[in-house]
């Protein structure tokens, strides 16, 4: 585009496209045959619901910034994108799009229903990522439901199977009624709820229970070893009400005797302790509760019931019966369904675990730089409060199928040898036959938690079972806080389990997106914000600014249109600025001798601070710091200040001057397009398109000048700043358009170089040595009414024309003689020295002058 095109105002939405359309994939690929320095991020793999909401973007706006920085520094980039496919939600969404169950149809149709419409959500989300200019290796990207993928999913299955860190057990489980499913426990979230605790008597006994509808699974009850009131029953069978089953009384120092009466009934299972319990003292188990949240044959008559009906019944036939005999309302933290919502319950079955090896995973974790570094401590409280290893096997269909068959002859559990996968055992029958010589199987029809793909993604992205040359450690996890206990956890325990490594060397945590008024966005409140809706309004580039300048890492960041507007002007801004330089730096060639002026060597010290300070916060990932001395810089230093200081220069006479100003321009113009590049990549790319043919985006991070760097320099140009703007404040307060010549002025103190000073002032200015000499004389003189009136009253008015029309040095002289006499209307007035007031001006060299004190140096402005 030709200088003399730029037009007036920056439109994203006209170049944004533009260099979309013009940008190549291929800038971005990893080369893994390169010697440079690698940098490989562990990219969250989204779930691919069609709309790649504000939280992700916020998140990718991150790795983004880091991604093109790190290419800038010279480091062989990897910035993958994942998509962790499987899950229940695609798979009710599909039941509701051809309104059917997933048992009705047959379960590879079912899957390749989901598989389509995962497809297609994929292909609308890659549209807003490429839309939002991330720099994304696409040829490094991959889908957890493809078999490439999923076998690798299996092939961990199968390593850590035969390493002992995987076994199947019938174990209790959190369970999710809904879904029908076993979830883990970081899948479970906790609700704050107000329930009815129930006191009522059992047998010989009186118990309190919030959960009545679990007396059929009750196995015993137990009473702390220290309460007395309970010894003699300890050892003892009671009956359980209702359903007269015999109960043993243990005794437990974990029973709390403060709570309720003291007696807590132990059922299987009604909550994490009944576990604990069930374990330890090897009780029963009695199931009243079925997969889909209803009652079993134990519950008599109240088979069949769902659990709120149960409880409705119970409790009124034991109000009925005298044996419930008081209610109170009790605070309570309901265990949720992350999914669902739905109250998760207890319960036992043949399910498969992956082994926790909490003080492995503390010390893997250790060795990670943790960014915020508070944000570990989130990890190692979770670490410390499993109560139970990973439960990993799912109830479902769209997922990754677990490689096991069943022999039907001895029931011998048939694990998959990694040589036959990728595989779906439902689909397949083992190529070997059984121990037993059976060759007769069924397949395992459970799936795998969706977080045994996602939690290999590191390792994947590393060319794990790929290559030879795994690049394990990557050397970056962004991912949000709301996740530390689930994929950052579990990817620790993976890497660790399968190559004995840490995953990444960085893990970067960043918050959440609130809305504007600051609550968690949600569609009931009203408040979310689609990226595309802010893109089609201000750009994408905007869009990446509020994420980077609204925020630090760790901290949840509210949403706000204000800032996205603050971008858009800063845009606007720096384009006035290119427009005004371009002009002046086309077709300039920087280098040879050149003969800076006081200002140049200013801004040149200020512009390798900058980008010293960005390099050092960009290394931190202090991303909002880095933008904001970006933007101090060039709205305050550059704009307002530099710019106006050099304009003479820019259009004068003198070649050198001018030159000097040139290169300074132009340095700074490409060292700005070059930093600015991470944060508004469209806008870097068209500035530096004016100066450059190759892309920003394939060129270096400005290297730091240290020898630019100059504090008296700096102290010399901040001088020449405000000697400037205090003339041309001096200027404006006079009515004086700034522009206007203002005549000769004198300059009493050390100063150097004044060219831009005088050029910028209009003003003939002239270095002085020495102190200047001045007199003062008297100009003016006042009248002060406050004492001529009440004295004076109605011969008031004469006396004060009488003093304006009076020679101001008489009447000084007169002042300081005691007393001043009028002639008023034939009478003389004699007024006291205190009823006038005296203006007096500066006189030096014989002429009237203006003073003005900047630090050290006197300015004397002569009077024209």
């Amino acid at each position: 585009m030709s200088i003399t095109q730029l037009p007036k105002e920056y439109n994203p939405q006209e170049v944004e496209p533009r260099w979309m359309g013009e940008w190549q994939d291929s800038m971005n690929y990893f080369d893994w045959d390169s010697n440079k320095p690698q940098y490989i991020i562990d990219t969250p793999p989204p779930y691919p619901t069609g709309n790649f909401h504000i939280g992700n973007a916020l998140n990718w706006c991150y790795i983004d910034f880091v991604a093109r920085y790190k290419r800038m520094r010279g480091y062989n980039v990897m910035f993958p994108q994942g998509w962790d496919c499987h899950g229940l939600p695609t798979e009710v969404k599909v039941e509701e799009i051809h309104n059917i169950t997933k048992n009705q149809v047959p379960r590879a149709e079912f899957r390749r229903l989901c598989e389509e419409l995962t497809a297609g959500n994929i292909e609308k989300m890659r549209g807003t990522m490429r839309r939002l200019a991330f720099s994304i290796d696409w040829s490094n990207e991959y889908i957890t439901m493809k078999p490439e993928y999923y076998g690798k999913t299996q092939h961990s299955f199968v390593q850590m199977y035969n390493s002992g860190r995987i076994y199947q057990a019938d174990h209790p489980v959190n369970w999710c009624p809904r879904c029908e499913t076993a979830i883990a426990f970081a899948e479970v979230e906790y609700d704050a709820r107000q329930t009815t605790l129930n006191y009522f008597h059992f047998d010989e006994l009186d118990v309190a229970t919030t959960r009545p509808e679990l007396l059929a699974a009750c196995v015993a009850v137990a009473v702390n070893p220290d309460d007395n009131r309970y010894n003699k029953y300890v050892g003892q069978e009671i009956e359980v009400p209702i359903f007269g089953h015999k109960v043993k009384v243990l005794s437990d120092s974990e029973v709390d005797p403060v709570f309720g009466t003291g007696v807590v009934m132990i059922c299987t299972f009604g909550d994490k302790q009944d576990v604990r319990w069930w374990a330890e003292l090897g009780l029963p188990i009695r199931k009243a509760i079925d997969k889909q949240g209803i009652m079993t044959s134990i519950a008599g008559k109240y088979e069949g019931m769902n659990l709120t009906e149960c409880k409705e019944a119970i409790t009124r036939d034991m109000k009925d019966a005298g044996i419930i005999y008081e209610q109170e309302n009790l605070d309570q933290n309901v265990g949720l369904c992350w999914r669902c919502k739905t109250t998760i319950e207890i319960l036992s079955e043949q399910q498969w675990f992956v082994k926790i090896d909490a003080d492995d995973i503390i010390s893997k974790s250790s060795k990670i730089n943790w960014v915020p570094p508070y944000m570990e401590i989130r990890l190692k409280n979770w670490t410390g409060t499993m109560e139970w290893d990973w439960c990993i096997s799912r109830q479902r269909i769209f997922a990754t199928p677990i490689p096991v068959w069943y022999c039907n002859e001895c029931g011998e559990v048939m694990v998959a040898k990694e040589e036959w996968l990728p595989l779906d055992p439902n689909n397949s029958q083992p190529p070997d036959a059984c121990k037993c010589g059976s060759t007769s199987f069924s397949p395992e029809e459970d799936v795998l938690d969706t977080w045994m793909d996602s939690s290999i993604s590191a390792l994947n992205v590393a060319g794990w079972l790929s290559r030879d040359d795994v690049r394990l450690p990557t050397q970056m996890r962004p991912q949000g806080h709301d996740i530390i206990r689930t994929w950052a956890f579990y990817t620790i325990l993976r890497a660790s389990a399968l190559t004995g490594l840490p995953p990444w060397d960085d893990i970067v945590i960043n918050g959440m997106v609130l809305g504007e008024d600051g609550q968690k966005m949600s569609k009931s409140l009203g408040n979310i914000v689609m990226p595309e809706k802010v893109v089609k309004e201000y750009g994408s580039d905007a869009f990446r600014q509020w994420a980077a300048i609204g925020g630090s890492t760790g901290s949840d960041i509210v949403f706000s249109w204000k800032d996205v507007v603050a971008g858009n002007r800063f845009q606007q801004k720096l384009w006035s600025i290119v427009r005004f330089c371009m002009p002046h730096i086309e077709d300039f060639q920087p280098g040879g001798d050149v003969e800076y002026r006081t200002i140049d060597t200013w801004l040149l010290s200020k512009l390798n601070t900058l980008i010293k300070e960005a390099t050092d916060s960009m290394d931190a990932y202090q991303f909002d710091e880095t933008m904001k001395n970006i933007r101090g810089f060039a709205w305050e230093t550059l704009a307002d200040n530099y710019i106006e200081l050099i304009k003479s220069r820019l259009y004068g006479e003198d070649v050198d001057a001018r030159r000097a100003a040139q290169q300074t321009l132009y340095f700074t113009v490409d060292a700005l397009a070059r930093i600015l590049a991470p944060f508004i990549p469209y806008f870097a790319e068209e500035v530096f398109s004016l100066l450059h043919r190759q892309s920003v985006h394939q060129s270096g991070w400005p290297d730091v000048d240290e020898s630019a760097i100059d504090l008296e320099a700096e102290a010399s140009g901040e001088q020449v700043k405000e000697i400037t703007a205090t003339i041309r404040r001096f200027k404006s307060d006079r009515g004086m358009a700034l522009n206007a010549p203002l005549g000769r002025l004198r300059i009493y103190g050390r100063i150097g170089d004044v060219t831009d000073i005088a050029g910028t002032v209009s003003a003939d200015i002239e270095v002085m040595e020495g102190e200047p000499e001045f007199e003062y004389r008297v100009s003016g003189v006042k009248p002060r009414m406050s004492i001529i009136g009440p004295k004076f009253r109605d011969k008031a008015g004469p006396i004060i024309g009488a003093l304006k029309s009076a020679d101001p040095e008489s009447i000084a002289q007169q002042a300081a003689g005691g007393a001043v006499e009028l002639e008023v209307k034939g009478e003389t007035i004699t007024l006291e020295p205190a009823a006038v007031e005296f203006e007096r001006e500066i006189m030096s060299e014989g002429h009237a002058v203006d003073v003005l004190e900047i630090g050290d140096v006197m300015v004397v402005v002569e009077r024209a």
